[in-house]
Order: C-alpha cells, then structure tokens, then sequence
C-alpha cells in the first residue's frame, strides 16, 4: 500500500519582487507606487526588445496555478520509508505527474465533502462535473484517476471526447452522446451503459 503526504506552501508570486503596492494609508498614493505600476502595466503590454520575456512573465503572474509551491511525499505504509518525491519545479514525466494531479483533486474533494477514506454515504452530496476530461493524459493515468475517485464513492459527471469512452465505461451508469449537425443545433441522447455496450457490439457486427 501507498499512501501521499501533500505539503502546500502558500507562498504568493511577487508581481515585481516588491509585493503588495498598498501601504498603510492608501489616501497617500506615493509618486514610487505610482511608477511601481507602470513598470507592471508596461510589462503587461510588452516592452521593446523585451516582448518574449515580459510575455513568458506575464503568463507565470497571471495565473494562480503559479502562486503554490508544493511537494509530495509517496510513502509505503510498512515502514513509512519514501517510494517516490514530486515538487512542482521536479522533472518527473507526463503520466507520473497527472497522476499526482489526481489524487491531489482527490483529496481536496474528499476534504471538501467530508469524506472518509471507503466509507458509503448514499446520502451525502458528492456530485463533481470534470470538464474535458482524460482527452490528452493516457490511459494508464486516466484509469487511475477513475479508480480512486470511485474508492471515494465520487459522484461524476465526466465530459470528454469520444475516444476516450472505452476507458470511462467501467465506471459509469449512463452515457449521453451529444451531436451538433453543421453546427446549427445539438442533439442530446441518453443511453445506459448496457444500451450503450449492445449498440457498440451491433455496430462491430
């Protein structure tokens, strides 16, 4: 057995290495605040012979996803020795990586909802929408994203391309196939997973 220690170091993103622009008294809007923003703002805009840079820097500050530092610790339960590290600046590859992903969603859920590790709760609200899911990690990684949320007893409602279905369908009841003719109007059709498994076999035939 394996089990991940999460360590979230909340540790924010200087826009440009000074921090916050507000001081104690925002009335007084310093002459250094002010020209402190327009080194921001014209960063933001891209200067000359700096557009790559001031791009790449842009798109690090912009996005939240960049204001954590973490790392994991995968660790056996025997002897609680190390199996395996990650850290976000790590260098592990594709699969390893979105495998972390998820079982960090995992658990975030779980503590969201409450949730006990095998418990059943046919009462509980655990619903949770996973929006173009599984479409570029592979299968490896896809199965087991599926398998802990089901451990989690995860109600899902999962959106993802067609070539994907064979993976998700040990793990759900029904599937809703949705089909836009030129572009003009949707159809929406539901069909359990056995209607679903007879017409695929039919179309094989």
């Amino acid at each position: 057995m394996i089990r991940l220690l999460l360590c979230d170091d909340k540790s924010r993103t200087k826009v440009n290495g000074v921090g916050s622009l507000t001081g104690s008294d925002d009335a007084q809007y310093s002459e250094a605040k002010f020209l402190q923003v327009r080194r921001i703002i014209d960063r933001f805009q891209g200067r000359e012979a700096y557009a790559d840079l001031d791009r790449r820097w842009t798109a690090k500050v912009t996005d939240v996803r960049n204001w954590f530092v973490f790392a994991a610790s995968e660790r056996w339960r025997e002897d609680d020795s190390e199996h395996e590290h990650y850290a976000d600046s790590g260098g592990k590859s594709g699969g390893q990586k979105e495998k972390l992903a998820y079982t960090v969603l995992a658990a975030s859920l779980a503590y969201q909802f409450g949730l006990e590790w095998g418990a059943v709760r046919s009462r509980s609200f655990r619903f949770v929408v996973i929006d173009e899911a599984f479409g570029r990690g592979s299968d490896e990684s896809a199965q087991y994203g599926l398998q802990l949320f089901a451990q989690l007893n995860l109600q899902l409602l999962i959106v993802t391309p067609l070539q994907k279905i064979h993976i998700i369908e040990p793990f759900v009841s029904n599937v809703d196939f949705v089909h836009n003719q030129e572009g003009r109007c949707s159809v929406l059709r539901n069909l359990t997973i056995e209607e679903y498994r007879a017409e695929h076999e039919k179309a094989l035939e």
